[in-house]
């Protein structure tokens, strides 16, 4: 017996809405990255994108445990001499919800050209409306 290996395109991917209301972000990243790459399904292969497109909801919404709301820091760089920029929790999630809650996904993924690409499967909002009714998403339960 051979061990099966996906195709690029062979495999449709499907669309999942998630609602991350008074979901742990550390919890909801994991389970989201794992969506994104397709390690749900039976038909893995680790060198080609197999994964599932995923519709975030009310990133606002979304919670930290323990002190991590005073303790984590988030940093830019302009590329200029002193042009880093810290941000702590509290100003992100007021500012960009939809950043924080990438940026904790986006570490979980692959460190390569597909990790940058399977990102784009990934579309977050503030509020609980989305455009991709076309699309016809199912809603994932966490």
């Amino acid at each position: 017996m051979s061990t099966y290996m996906a195709k690029p395109g062979e495999l449709k991917a499907d669309w999942h809405v998630i609602d991350a209301s008074d979901q742990v972000l550390g919890r909801l990243a994991a389970k989201v990255s794992t969506l994104l790459q397709g390690k749900h399904k039976p038909t893995y292969t680790a060198h080609t994108d197999t994964g599932d497109f995923v519709i975030l909801l009310n990133a606002e919404k979304i919670r930290v445990t323990g002190k991590k709301a005073e303790v984590l820091e988030y940093d830019t760089y302009s590329r200029y001499p002193g042009g880093r920029r810290l941000y702590s929790y509290r100003t992100m999630s007021e500012r960009h919800p939809e950043k924080l809650v990438e940026l904790a996904i986006r570490r979980m993924l692959p460190k390569s050209k597909m990790g940058r690409n399977i990102l784009g499967k990934l579309k977050i909002y503030k509020g609980s409306e989305h455009p991709h009714q076309a699309q016809q998403p199912k809603e994932y339960k966490l």
